[in-house]
């Protein structure tokens, strides 16, 4: 079977799922649910996506399947934000409880932060990327310490608000927030398209893409930065996904086995929304929302991850 058809499937596969989504069980008062139920599915779709490509990308930079942009510490560092605003102003100020507030102080401040990681990695030439890594990794422990020593001392009433974020949810997304979130998403996706035909190079390594011509320093750090907001966006719509990323990308790669990356972020893509869209049916139809999605990947997405490490160690 051609990757083609294989494109094809998975596309087959998503629409229909969306289709169950959206229609399955209706009732007679379509005119309230269906707009809550295509907003969800929006929601949905945005986030598969921006984890899918922003994770396919960031794989071929560090040249290494097991990582996931979440190493450098942006899903520790919105938890953060969000109990740092909690614990000095309190849940009833402007600025916890306005989602549109919320929402750009979360995307600026983890872009600064990865503009700040970004710019110390290329001060230097000699030091990599895997410096960059290993910084936000220190950091991303940090920011989770300070998070669970704030969490410790506010309110229990207020600290529910807090454990509310800490889990990614498709149930309560603002209309609004959907709507900047994607014109960000558009507008980084535009921006980022004059790079598309570097990666199948940069998947070679740093060595081989420069002898091709490449200027690698200048490419990576603007697919960086696009990483960075992309992965921003969808942690503040939605809340963090640790392990969604990790498993469509290696789902894709043993599953389309070609080296385009055309066809491997397509594919990623359309893995992502399935597995999101079946998720949250199966929260919704099966477990009747006694669990959240953002568990029942970060399980799967655990347990892959365990194999991964297995297969990584027998191979050596």
């Amino acid at each position: 079977m051609s990757n083609n058809v294989k494109l094809s499937v998975l596309a087959i596969v998503s629409v229909i799922l969306v289709i169950l989504f959206l229609f399955l069980d209706l009732g007679s008062n379509w005119g309230y649910a269906l707009p809550r139920r295509g907003k969800k599915i929006v929601a949905i779709v945005v986030t598969g996506g921006v984890i899918a490509f922003s994770t396919m990308v960031f794989q071929t930079i560090t040249n290494n399947r097991i990582l996931t942009p979440s190493i450098l510490g942006l899903d520790s560092l919105y938890l953060l934000v969000q109990t740092f605003v909690i614990f000095v102003f309190g849940s009833a100020s402007l600025t916890a409880s306005d989602k549109n507030i919320n929402f750009i102080i979360s995307v600026g401040m983890m872009v600064v932060f990865a503009g700040l990681l970004y710019k110390i990695l290329f001060k230097r030439e000699e030091q990599n990327i895997y410096f960059l890594l290993l910084i936000g990794l220190i950091f991303g422990t940090f920011f989770g310490s300070l998070s669970s020593f704030m969490q410790v001392l506010i309110d229990p009433n207020e600290f529910l608000l807090v454990q509310d974020k800490m889990f990614a949810s498709f149930n309560n997304v603002n209309t609004d927030l959907l709507i900047i979130a994607i014109i960000l998403v558009l507008a980084v996706t535009a921006y980022f398209w004059r790079f598309t035909k570097y990666l199948d190079a940069l998947s070679l390594g740093k060595e081989q893409a420069i002898n091709l011509g490449i200027d690698y320093d200048y490419v990576v750090k603007r697919l960086l930065i696009v990483i960075a907001i992309l992965v921003s966006v969808s942690t503040a719509l939605v809340g963090p996904i640790t392990f969604l990323g990790l498993l469509v990308a290696n789902v894709t790669h043993e599953f389309l086995k070609t080296y385009q990356h055309k066809q491997l972020i397509l594919g990623a893509v359309l893995i992502s929304i399935i597995a999101l869209v079946g998720g949250q049916l199966i929260v919704e139809r099966v477990f009747t929302f006694s669990t959240t999605l953002s568990v029942i990947i970060n399980f799967v997405g655990g347990v892959y991850f365990i194999y991964l490490l297995l297969k990584e160690n027998k191979s050596w």
